[in-house]
């Protein structure tokens, strides 16, 4: 197998997979043993895939002892898939989409999760969920379909959140209630399969009466608050940056045009297939790169094209425009947030533990308008989480900490940068996170709208 040998020397098992740097240059996220002192296109992957290997860190629940955890909202990327696009005129990657027992990656949770599944066919969720199926079952994965892999990670997320929030700090009583839980996913079966996944690893019974999934129909998990011009101007110069920067990358145009060459297509046609997305799945479940008569598309091919991916993260960060589309984007699902939050404060016992089951183009945005520049892109399985906590000493205070893939990551971010150096509680003002979704966070937009409504529709953009 073409990736075996990599494998073997990159991923030691037992290698943590976070840390956090204190050179600014660094991403959070980073393994002090392992990250390599340039960035690695190989070891970026790797990271991407998140194959699951043994249990990790994680810091989440961690807080002094007289506080009580309220409330837990949980952002999860869908597991790993296959592919969205194929490279023209070869082979798909032959992965197998049924959940098998005695095939890697395992979970102890795993068969009792497909036979639990399997009686699920009566549970109502909101129209058109209720036409999806509950888990992967192709012998050839379809496009886009979570994979054994994909299932794998969120049991093992389902787990960990479980022994903290549940067992170590009872957020859900032994006789929880369906309204204690907030559940809401996009209309894939890779969203709704990877939200069952966590919830099962999550629960400690798993009855379908209590599991309703409210359908959102916009990745950015808007609701009724999706249109904004603003935001779509933001986005169509993103995306002209993004052309430019490619037009500018020769190796990349070389490496195109050499990959074309292999499977005899226009370059043109083969950077609309996306291969980047193929190729990442062969990488991921160490699938050899097609070959055709003309030559096979090899490990320097996807070296080029997944360097120049992080260089465009890198100058996306710098020229904000994503930051404006960002803020505009994750405006409405950190309204919705925080408002529950508020609710939970005033002692309702309603949607203590809230589950957005989403994509990478959902996690990206909220990232990034909360000020984590220098978080990794979401790989597979990334979680998110906004813990809700009250000191006990003195009820009426709430905060919050955000956590990203297990890093505690509230001081990284826009509205909590310098709090603890003033304050020794490892944590955020509640009300901190409020005024900046409310308000504070479309200075970043510059011109003079404070609110949701006058930043979309402000017309000196």
């Amino acid at each position: 197998m073409l990736l075996l040998e990599l494998k073997v020397h990159l991923i030691p098992v037992s290698t943590p997979k976070n840390g956090m740097s204190s050179k600014s240059r660094k991403r959070i996220m980073p393994d002090p043993v392992t990250e390599p002192p340039v960035t690695d296109p190989v070891y970026e992957a790797l990271l991407y895939c998140n194959i699951p290997s043994v249990a990790e860190r994680s810091m989440e629940g961690h807080a002094p002892h007289h506080f009580k955890l309220v409330s837990v909202h949980v952002f999860i990327r869908h597991g790993d898939r296959y592919p969205l696009y194929v490279i023209p005129k070869t082979k798909r990657p032959e992965i197998d989409c049924t959940l098998v027992a005695n095939r890697k990656p395992y979970h102890p949770k795993l068969e009792a999760f497909v036979s639990h599944m399997s009686k699920g066919s009566g549970a109502s969720f909101e129209s058109p969920l209720n036409s999806l199926p509950l888990y992967p079952n192709h012998p050839l994965c379809e496009m886009g379909e979570l994979t054994q892999t994909g299932v794998v990670q969120h049991l093992q997320n389902g787990q960990l959140l479980r022994d903290i929030y549940l067992k170590k700090h009872k957020l859900l009583p032994n006789d929880w209630s369906a309204d204690q839980l907030y559940l809401e996913t996009t209309g894939k079966s890779r969203t709704l399969q990877s939200g069952l996944a966590l919830l099962y690893g999550f629960l400690p019974d798993f009855d379908w009466k209590k599991i309703y999934f409210r359908h959102q129909p916009s990745a950015l998990f808007c609701s009724g608050s999706c249109y904004c011009p603003v935001r779509n101007q933001y986005l169509e110069k993103e995306q002209r940056r993004q052309y430019l920067l490619r037009l500018k990358n020769s190796q990349l145009e070389k490496t195109y045009g050499e990959m074309a060459k292999i499977v005899d297509v226009p370059t043109k046609q083969l950077r609309a297939a996306n291969p980047i997305d193929s190729m990442l799945c062969h990488f991921c479940h160490n699938v050899s790169f097609p070959c055709t008569r003309n030559g096979c598309v090899d490990m320097e091919h996807f070296k080029v094209i997944k360097t120049h991916q992080i260089e465009d993260e890198r100058e996306r960060r710098e020229k904000k425009l994503y930051l404006g589309y960002s803020v505009l984007g994750a405006h409405p699902i950190l309204n919705q947030t925080i408002g529950r939050m508020q609710r939970a404060t005033e002692g309702r016992k309603q949607e203590l533990f809230a589950l957005y089951s989403a994509h990478d183009v959902t996690l990206s945005p909220v990232l990034s308008a909360l000020g984590l520049s220098e978080a990794r892109f979401p790989r597979f399985a990334a979680r998110l989480i906004f813990e809700l906590w009250q000191d006990r000493e003195k009820p009426s205070e709430h905060s919050v900490r955000i956590l990203y893939n297990g890093v505690d990551v509230t001081f990284h971010t826009s509205f909590c940068q310098d709090h603890h150096k003033r304050s020794p509680k490892p944590m955020c003002p509640l009300e901190n996170l409020v005024r900046f979704v409310k308000r504070d966070m479309f200075v970043a937009l510059g011109g003079s709208g404070t609110n949701y409504y006058d930043a979309c529709h402000r017309e000196e953009f």
